[in-house]
């Protein structure tokens, strides 16, 4: 038996019929722009504790540090000799190097200009942050950006047991607020449309009540049925949910079908904004794999193979949707484009 027949082997496929695109029902009247916007609004108004997510927790190593940039903060990130992860201002501050492209020297990080030493304890005008790895993703504690009363870790939804799942991340960086982006994943009506190479049969099974302005979390979610197709006439059908969790985040689960459990989290990050001053969104995407199937186990031994698979499926779908959500920042903000050819 191959590899690839124990994985996929007795998976619950659907036949699908290439029909053609436009044969589709039409979802326009059910995307109520309305419906949407209380969606995204309920989600802002739910509380973050300031937390940011950074980077994908194998991003951040003893060996190297990391740099990325969230809202205009410069920040760097490494792990210390206890294999803890320390986060802090991205600038030296001694003459302002760059500490990303600095070196890690038994623990603690060495400015490549002059030599100051930062560790998890700080160093001369040099303070490490609040941070929290949750085994997929390192998060950073950002009182000041952030605004809100700030909480211990941040706001992480349920998600499978790392023994028995895979997670794979992939990032992409828009043009676009993050509400734009929580926006685009509270409309499912779009999935079959927009990724026609991706899904096919989505029903949006039912939607928040607009009037319910005090749901929190899971309850204020999407239920849709939609088939994930894995080749051009076989599908998977699943039964998901769309839920936010705090405001930069989107959940996508599967409670029905299979693969139930699996979660996609889609958070969107504040960057750096760009040279002429619009705001750029980070989107990191987490995909946490996970089946009853005793097929699966085979899966988690090459799971190196499919988090790149995985990445990639991610990354497609994302440069498909960040023109999406870029589309809606520019319709409100009126810094519209020529469409490239």
């Amino acid at each position: 038996m191959s590899m690839r027949t124990s994985i996929l082997g007795n998976l619950p496929l659907s036949r699908v019929a290439p029909a053609e695109w436009a044969a589709q029902r039409p979802t326009y009247g059910d995307a109520k722009p309305e419906l949407i916007e209380s969606a995204v609004k309920r989600a802002c108004a739910r509380p973050s504790g300031n937390w940011f997510v950074l980077a994908p927790s194998r991003e951040i190593r003893a060996d190297r540090p990391f740099g990325a940039a969230v809202g205009r903060q410069e920040l760097v990130a490494w792990r210390d000799g206890s294999r803890r992860i320390v986060v802090g201002p991205g600038a030296c501050p001694h003459l302002g190097a760059p500490l990303a492209k600095s070196r890690i020297d038994c623990g603690a990080l060495r400015c490549h200009w002059h030599g100051l030493a930062l560790t998890g304890d700080g160093g001369p005008g040099w303070r490490p942050l609040p941070a929290y790895d949750d085994g997929v993703l390192t998060w950073v504690r950002l009182d000041e950006l952030g605004g809100e009363e700030p909480l211990p870790e941040p706001v992480i939804a349920a998600r499978p047991a790392p023994a028995a799942s895979i997670a794979a991340v992939a990032e992409l960086t828009g043009t676009c607020e993050p509400d734009d982006v929580i926006a685009n994943r509270f409309d499912p009506w779009h999935g079959a449309w927009f990724h026609p190479y991706s899904f096919t049969r989505l029903t949006v099974v039912s939607t928040p009540r607009e009037d319910m302005e005090g749901m929190r979390g899971e309850q204020d979610r999407f239920v849709v049925d939609v088939t994930f197709r894995v080749g051009r006439r076989v599908g998977v059908p699943v039964q998901a949910e769309f839920f936010s969790p705090e405001p930069r985040t989107l959940v996508m689960r599967i409670i029905g079908g299979e693969g139930a459990g699996s979660v996609v989290e889609t958070h969107a990050v504040p960057s750096m904004p760009s040279i002429d001053g619009r705001p750029r969104t980070r989107v990191v995407e987490a995909t946490i794999a996970t089946s009853e199937r005793t097929g699966f186990k085979a899966a988690l031994r090459i799971a190196p193979a499919l988090r790149v698979i995985m990445r990639r499926a991610a990354a497609r779908l994302w440069r498909d949707d960040l023109a999406y959500a870029e589309r809606r920042y520019a319709l409100r903000s009126g810094h519209l484009e020529p469409e490239r050819p």
